[in-house]
């Protein structure tokens, strides 16, 4: 359930590790990036549009941490996808920090800056002003979007912007193709000015077309530069930011053809800075969000050569998808589909919609551009729904991307993608013993009367990119995010709150599953302590609950420290006091998460009858009562709750940590690829490996790679260590069998229990075989193995294996290590392609039945 919001810090817009979405027939407007009040977030004027979408807030980027949604999103309101790393905890590039800039004989101090207060931004003017910006952090500017009254009138009233954007000119003219001279904080804080004056009108002040015209001047002088499309990190940190300053300023249609000019550009050399890859992607936030500016669509509808840049992007870089770069080409079909919304585009759009689905397909490397597409027909063009295959799309989803159905019991039940029965097992015991854990922190009597959200289906998609991919189209979600929860209308007997998630690896978490059991305590605290919806919920200052419970919850069952609630304890940042009052408009990711797992832990340790006196209001709905009870204590806990924070960050917030030990293995033939899949729980981390692989072998590397001399079966042990000098073991079976080199004339013929060697082909191709399997075969194991580049392994078993055409596969990003096994019921011809994902060469694939 929980409306989780991790704020922004300098990259987060829409992003989250979890979002709670409560009700599903509201149709409210694109989020900003600061979560806004239920009030706020209803802006939209209509189903289906934008409406008064608010200007883009600190950044536009894939985060893990959370964020508010407070209804299904109509198909105009899912947003373009962001960047994301391959581990979605794994931080970006650090901003390069700028010099100071002595324009107005001042020499800024940039990071020795200690002092960020609006008063310090209020205080100057014209040339001041601007140089103090440029010596700015970005984190100092972060703050700045959260301002209000006096304050915000100070910093962003129009004069004060003004200089701003005719500094951001100036400097633009000289521009060095990185931040060296600071640029980047100038285009952000305008950026920022844009964003409070959208949401507190009367304290700013009121915006007029000088303001238009100057951030224009400044951002067509950039745009000039020769320097703008520099193939750099500090130049796509800068460029970025700045097409998302077109959308801000409400300009996009004026650059439409600087966003043609990007995407023409982009290529290969790009992929290798993170900052490029987003610079690229950042048009796409303006050309999404413009559909609310009648100048832009007046535009686009005059020239739509936009679309069909768009539309050339997606056919003529399929090849990323699957990969690490996906949603670039992806984003492209996306918004070259979204423009059918338009009357006067249908016939221009609408083949263009066939021929994107025509060369991808619902499941593969290609679905997410087939999904964006499709989601876009069915949402705009339903009358002619059967044209493009899309009648009933959520269902068709659906059933293509969750085939796992499991129920744990009456009140737990599972819908996945590819979770195995071990894996199925091992989740329903974790939330079912996640119950009796809660219940003895809370001492709640049971569900609250009148509610209904007894149980919980949880959703878990094989990766974030799969996430992404479907949980928009079948859901009506933003996946911008690390997971969602959505509880439905708890009033309503036919509700049944649903949390969406996702494995990723090796997260410590059950089955890999990313914040399975942070989703589940917000479920479980809207079941037993908080009734009403979302709105209600938050109608007080009460998120260091709401989120810090979630986090101490799932750090304490699984006994794991939270190293960086820990990290943070000894700076003394916030007062209790002051993090009584989290809100989701004031706080940032740190204040919201860390410090709401060390209030909670706090009050749960130290005061536990207070918690209960608050839990007692929010139970009855009664949250102003509930507010009262910890906002009339005042400071007076302050003090006590500095001590204790010394105290943990000493260690006793520490928890002794315990290995798990867990292995996968892959056959091929005679040689078996072992991967360590050990974990570690609470403090700590698991140094050494010991492998024993049953023919009197043993190992100590992490994931070996061990040759058997004989077929047959094997009991594989593995026994690991962490540094606490705790150690645990597992143990399989594993079976090999002998594989001889392939002999048929015909090198595209595959047969039992042999291989073909140094196989290769080129990004984009495929490397086609087929085999015959007789009467009374009824398992088929396919595997790949060996060499460089990235090769996927597709499995179809009525004609030949494709992107677009294969009915099992293994599609791991970065590897030629693929593995699949099928189900046989008839003899015949089957057929196997390895599809070049990138270039590969050396590689071998082995058939075994």
């Amino acid at each position: 359930m929980r409306h989780r919001l991790r704020l922004p810090r300098a990259l987060a817009v829409l992003a989250a590790a979890s979002t709670a979405i409560t009700g599903f027939a509201a149709a409210p407007s694109f989020a900003a990036p600061t979560a806004q009040t239920g009030q706020q977030a209803n802006r939209a004027p209509h189903p289906g549009h934008l409406g008064g979408i608010a200007p883009t807030g600190t950044a536009f980027g894939l985060d893990t941490h959370a964020q508010t949604q407070t209804g299904r999103l109509a198909p105009a309101q899912l947003p373009p996808r962001s960047p994301q790393s391959a581990a979605p905890q794994a931080p970006k590039p650090e901003l390069a920090k700028a010099p100071a800039l002595a324009e107005s004989g001042r020499a800024a101090a940039g990071a020795a800056d200690t002092s960020c207060t609006p008063a310090d931004f209020s205080g100057r003017t014209g040339a001041d002003l601007v140089g103090y910006i440029k010596g700015s952090t970005v984190d100092c500017i972060s703050s700045l979007f959260r301002i209000t009254g006096g304050d915000a009138n100070g910093v962003f009233r129009q004069s004060q912007m003004l200089a701003v954007a005719d500094g951001l000119r100036r400097a633009a003219a000289s521009y060095t193709g990185d931040n060296s001279t600071g640029i980047y904080q100038l285009v952000y804080f305008l950026q920022a000015g844009y964003y409070v004056q959208y949401y507190h009108p009367g304290d700013v002040g009121t915006y007029d077309a000088s303001l238009t015209a100057a951030v224009q001047a400044a951002l067509d002088t950039l745009v000039a530069s020769p320097h703008f499309l520099d193939v750099n990190e500090g130049n796509g940190q800068v460029e970025g930011q700045a097409m998302i300053l077109t959308d801000s300023a409400n300009l996009q249609a004026h650059y439409l053809k600087t966003y043609q000019q990007v995407l023409n550009a982009y290529n290969s050399s790009w992929d290798s800075s993170w900052y490029m890859v987003n610079f690229a992607n950042s048009v796409y936030t303006p050309i999404f969000r413009g559909h609310q500016n009648a100048d832009y669509v007046a535009a686009v509808t005059a020239d739509p050569s936009l679309i069909n840049t768009l539309d050339s992007f997606a056919l003529n870089h399929r090849s990323m998808l699957g990969g690490n770069n996906s949603f670039l080409d992806s984003n492209a079909g996306l918004e070259t589909a979204r423009f059918i919304e338009h009357p006067a585009l249908v016939n221009t759009v609408r083949p263009l919609i066939k021929g994107l689905m025509n060369v991808s397909s619902i499941t593969g490397p290609t679905a997410p551009l087939w999904v964006g597409v499709a989601g876009m027909a069915a949402g705009y063009d339903q009358a002619n729904c059967s044209y493009y295959g899309v009648c009933n799309l959520p269902e068709q989803l659906k059933a293509a991307a969750l085939p796992v159905s499991h129920t744990c019991d009456s009140t737990h039940t599972i819908l996945a993608q590819s979770l195995t029965a071990a894996d199925l097992a091992a989740v329903c015991a974790s939330l079912q013993n996640q119950d009796p854990f809660f219940h003895k922190l809370v001492k709640d009597s049971g569900p609250i009367a009148g509610q209904y959200e007894n149980s919980l289906q949880m959703v878990v998609f094989a990766s974030p990119q799969d996430y992404q991919t479907y949980a928009g189209g079948i859901y009506g979600v933003s996946t911008n995010n690390g997971g969602i929860t959505l509880i439905g209308d708890p009033s309503a007997p036919a509700n049944q709150p649903i949390s969406l998630t996702y494995q990723n690896g090796n997260d410590g978490f059950t089955a890999g599953i990313w914040n399975l059991n942070h989703e589940y305590t917000h479920a479980l605290d809207g079941r037993l302590d908080m009734k009403g919806d979302f709105t209600q919920q938050i109608s007080v200052p009460d998120v260091w609950w709401i989120e810090g419970v979630a986090e101490y919850v799932s750090y304490s069952y699984r006994n794991i420290t939270d190293t960086g609630a820990i990290a943070e304890a000894p700076k003394h940042t916030y007062a209790l006091s002051t993090l009584f009052q989290n809100t989701y408009d004031n706080s940032d990711t740190t204040r919201t998460y860390p410090w709401g797992y060390l209030a909670v832990r706090f009050m749960v340790e130290k005061h536990p009858d207070v918690v209960q006196n608050m839990l007692g209001h929010f139970r009855t709905g009664d949250y102003t009562g509930g507010y009262a009870v910890y906002n009339s204590i005042g400071t007076a806990y302050d003090t006590e709750f500095n001590t204790w924070l010394d105290a943990c960050a000493a260690g006793a917030c520490e928890v002794g940590g315990a290995p798990t030990a867990a292995f996968s293995a892959v056959p091929s033939g005679l040689n078996v690829q072992f991967t360590d899949r050990s974990t570690e729980s609470g403090g700590g981390s698991i140094a050494s490996w010991a492998w024993n692989f049953g023919d009197g072998a043993t190992s100590t590397d992490r994931s070996p790679v061990h040759s058997y001399t004989t077929a047959g079966s094997y009991t594989v042990s593995l026994t690991v260590t962490d540094g606490n000098g705790k150690s645990n073991s597992v143990s399989q079976s594993v079976t090999v069998s002998a594989v001889t080199a392939c002999t048929a004339a015909d090198t595209r013929v595959l047969d039992q229990n042999c291989s073909r060697t140094n196989q290769s082909a080129t990004a984009g191709n495929l490397d086609y075989y087929y085999i015959y399997l007789p009467a009374g075969t009824t398992t088929l194991k396919v595997n790949s193995s060996g060499g460089t580049g990235t090769a996927y392994l597709l499995y179809n078993p009525d004609s030949w294996a494709t992107p677009n055409a294969y009915t099992d596969g293994s599609t791991t990003y970065g590897t030629t290590h693929q593995s699949l096994t099928v189900t046989n019921t008839t003899a015949g011809y089957r057929y196997i392609s390895l599809y070049a994902q990138t270039d590969f060469s050396g590689v071998t694939i082995t058939t075994q039945y």
